[in-house]
């Protein structure tokens, strides 16, 4: 009830806060109930009729509307949103009276937010700044700032946080795709001319005209389903070049301030992707054959696979030169 709500918060008389962790300046609106074991950080404001059940875990700042059921093993990172009737589950085979020796835990990543209705099954990761349409089903994890909606879950599209970053789709069949219209740092966009004849035609590239570096390993990614993702990483040291050469594929670029979408879908256009920017394919089209080109060997440890991690170390790095 209200006269045992912890000091700095503020809760409804016909609000039910067993939590004696709730930080200040939260505020828990009525038929609310919060049990004892768990955690809510501060600033946050828990709306009408939601239960938050013991092992929980909630960030500051987050949202959390009407209806909402948050049970054992969630997690719910600063600054989410929480639509109405958003519902998470925390046991795949449920069986009355059959209770887990531990639920799975399900994160909910910083800045995320999960549309009405929507339905999160258990031991996911919905990422950074991620958005979870209304109505969606997320069976699988999803990655930072990606923008996932139906049943089953699967991503239309990547997110821009309008007071952090800017986006933009750039086409390569587009003759205007120059480095003029490139917002992140450390990505290049390289065009040749394909040359045309009744025989066929030809792109041709060399060290000294047409690559920005001397690969040292050469590899192409074929045959992907629509709905999967490649990439998901940043290198610490190593240059890439991507070339289409047969169908199309979306790349998102990130260097932890700006991110921007490119439609690779001609030879003619080479995206360089230099150390230190977190890069995602996908939309992958039935034909596509994406050839990369790399500066050097395979080197495990040269992969950052993280986002969280790429954007601590994005922030201490010091570009060359």
């Amino acid at each position: 009830m209200a006269d045992q709500k912890p000091e700095g918060c503020f809760a409804h008389a016909q609000a039910l806060v067993e939590s004696s962790r709730v930080g200040a300046g939260t505020r828990v609106w009525a038929f609310t109930h919060i049990l004892p074991g768990a955690v809510i950080g501060r600033d946050c404001n828990i709306c009408d009729h939601v239960f938050i059940e013991n092992d929980v875990v909630v960030g500051d700042r987050v949202t959390i509307k009407c209806g909402v059921q948050l049970w054992d093993g969630l997690r719910i990172e600063d600054d989410v949103f929480l639509g109405p009737n958003a519902t998470f589950t925390n046991d795949r085979y449920p069986r009355s009276r059959q209770h887990l020796p531990r639920h799975p835990e399900t994160v909910v990543k910083r800045g995320a937010s999960i549309g009405a209705n929507a339905t999160v099954l258990p031991g996911l990761v919905v990422g950074t700044g991620a958005m979870v349409g209304a109505g969606a089903v997320v069976t699988r994890n999803v990655p930072p700032n990606a923008v996932v909606v139906g049943n089953p879950a699967h991503i239309v599209r990547y997110a821009v946080e309008t007071n952090r970053a800017e986006a933009a789709r750039t086409s390569a069949k587009d003759p205007a795709a120059t480095d003029e219209g490139v917002l992140v740092r450390g990505v290049r966009l390289l065009r040749v001319p394909t040359i045309k004849d009744m025989r066929g035609n030809l792109v041709a590239r060399q060290i000294d005209a047409g690559l920005p570096f001397l690969p040292e390993r050469c590899f192409m990614v074929y045959d992907v389903p629509s709905k999967e993702l490649r990439g998901e990483h940043a290198h610490r040291r190593c240059e890439q070049l991507l070339i289409c050469v047969g169908g199309s594929v979306n790349v998102l670029c990130d260097d932890g301030e700006r991110r921007q979408e490119f439609t690779l879908d001609t030879p003619e256009l080479g995206l360089y992707v230099g150390p230190m920017v977190w890069g995602t394919q996908y939309r992958y089209s039935r034909e596509t054959v994406l050839l990369v080109l790399a500066s050097l060997p395979y080197d495990a440890d040269d992969y950052i696979r993280d986002y969280e991690q790429f954007l601590a170390e994005r922030r201490l790095w010091r570009e060359p030169g």
